[in-house]
């Protein structure tokens, strides 16, 4: 398994506190950079005055240094491109009942 795929299994371990889908499934990591021994996370949250926006960076450190060779995490916090519902994966949308009329534009 790559070491990008184990970040990714890590990071889906990880779930916004609001919303009963993990953070990578719910759109908001937009990149990661897989070097070792420190791994770039480029991320985003629901909205600017997201409550967990402190919790969930520490989360997903805390999981991804547990795999072996990686020492740091670092986080890029974007807001461009804002998120919107329809970054959510399929998969999560169908569990949340979200279908595509009730995201609009």
């Amino acid at each position: 398994m790559s070491l990008e795929q184990q970040i990714v299994d890590q990071i889906k371990t990880c779930y916004d506190p609001e919303i009963p889908v993990n953070v990578y499934d719910l759109g908001l990591v937009y990149e990661i950079r897989p070097t070792t021994p420190t791994v770039t996370i480029e991320m985003t949250f629901t909205s600017e005055s997201c409550p967990s926006a402190r919790e969930i960076p520490m989360d997903i450190r805390k999981k991804v240094l547990t795999i072996d060779g990686i020492e740091a995490v670092d986080f890029h916090i974007v807001w461009e491109p804002v998120w919107h519902p329809r970054m959510i994966s399929e998969s999560a949308r169908k569990e949340l009942g979200i279908d595509d009329d009730a995201m609009g534009d």
